[in-house]
């Protein structure tokens, strides 16, 4: 058996018998985390699950966590006060702890709510509920995060108004410095209230093309089409042109058919009519914009047919196959006249004079 004088045996002015409660206090509480873990959480998941939503499955799932840390803390809280320990901070540590805990579980409630804050931003319109809604996201998340910043200065006596009031000339510095950030931050305000991208959107903007992928309180993040990951600020897309291919619905195709000299002008009224009624019974062809095709060229090497027409869709890959699909078609075209596409060539005409010995 352990001595009963060896308890009386003082470390750092405690004795041993103090010591080895206080260490109990914490094993018992590390022990009812663990309990906690498997038979409270256990049976609570088992009634939540019988219920027909699954906001307390979440509630539940989100609030393990920080019990767990909870009751730890607790442990060490009660064992430094029963061993009397007179730390200057110790109180303010552990405040500023148990205050984290409750803004952990606020932001991973706003989390929770994620889903819901969307929804509430199809109100504003159904196109943008996307990109409104992770900014009502990111507000949220970073109003949590200030406020517990601020109560946590709080609980260590810092009064944060008067804190940032006597800053003086560090505040205008501060200001100034964060002037760019408000710039930033009311550019995406103005994206938003625009509707002028959203993301999937193609747009071109400072030479930068690509794909919007986040439109964020800061910065947009574009993925060009080599698929590098381009970061755009705010301030810019708000003042300068953006170029929306995306909302244009329809994609130009314009090019020339040169045709050889030797082609007679029935040939080129025959195919140029072609051209045009081919055009004109294309299903993927917009009927409704711009369609020209005409003779209007006499080219160094060619006679040159202008066609000029829109393909139904923007979509780059379809674009793509329609504009094949009209290329070959203009060349069976060609074909079927017996005429010949004409390549730049020159003729060099030699005129045969007399010679003097």
């Amino acid at each position: 058996m352990l001595d009963i004088k060896l308890l009386d045996t003082l470390i750092f002015n405690k004795s041993l018998k103090e010591i080895l409660i206080a260490i109990a206090i914490i094993l018992s509480f590390i022990l009812l985390r663990k309990l906690f873990a498997k038979i409270i959480v256990g049976m609570l998941s088992v009634v939540v699950s019988k219920t027909k939503n699954t906001l307390d499955d979440q509630l539940l799932k989100i609030s393990i966590e920080p019990i767990k840390l909870t009751l730890t803390v607790v442990g060490f809280y009660i064992s430094i006060n029963y061993l009397g320990i007179d730390f200057i901070f110790i109180d303010d540590i552990f405040r500023s702890i148990f205050t984290f805990i409750i803004f952990w579980i606020i932001y991973d409630i706003v989390l929770l709510f994620s889903n819901a804050i969307k929804n509430f931003a199809k109100k504003f319109g159904s196109d943008m509920h996307e990109e409104i809604g992770l900014f009502l996201i990111k507000t949220a998340k970073l109003s949590v995060i200030f406020i517990a910043i601020v109560a946590i200065l709080e609980v260590w006596g810092i009064n944060v108004s008067a804190f940032i009031a006597s800053l003086g000339l560090g505040g205008l510095a501060f200001a100034l410095a964060a002037k760019d950030t408000a710039s930033n931050l009311f550019g995406g305000l103005t994206l938003l209230a625009d509707k002028s991208l959203k993301m999937g959107d193609w747009i071109e903007v400072s030479n930068v093309e690509g794909v919007v992928e986040t439109i964020g309180l800061r910065t947009t993040k574009i993925r060009t089409f080599e698929k590098s990951l381009i970061t755009v600020p705010n301030q810019i897309l708000a003042n300068q042109p953006v170029e929306n291919y995306s909302r244009r619905g329809i994609r130009r195709i314009k090019f020339r058919v040169g045709l050889t000299y030797d082609t007679s002008s029935e040939i080129i009224q025959n195919i140029v009519t072609q051209i045009t009624t081919m055009l004109q019974n294309h299903p993927k062809i917009a009927q409704d914009a711009t369609m020209l095709v005409r003779f209007d060229k006499f080219e160094d090497s060619s006679l040159s047919i202008f066609v000029y027409t829109f393909t139904s869709t923007a979509n780059w890959a379809k674009y793509l196959e329609i504009k094949e699909d009209v290329n070959l078609k203009v060349m069976e075209i060609v074909e079927q006249n017996n005429a010949q596409f004409a390549f730049p060539s020159q003729s060099i005409y030699i005129e045969k004079g007399s010679l003097d010995d």
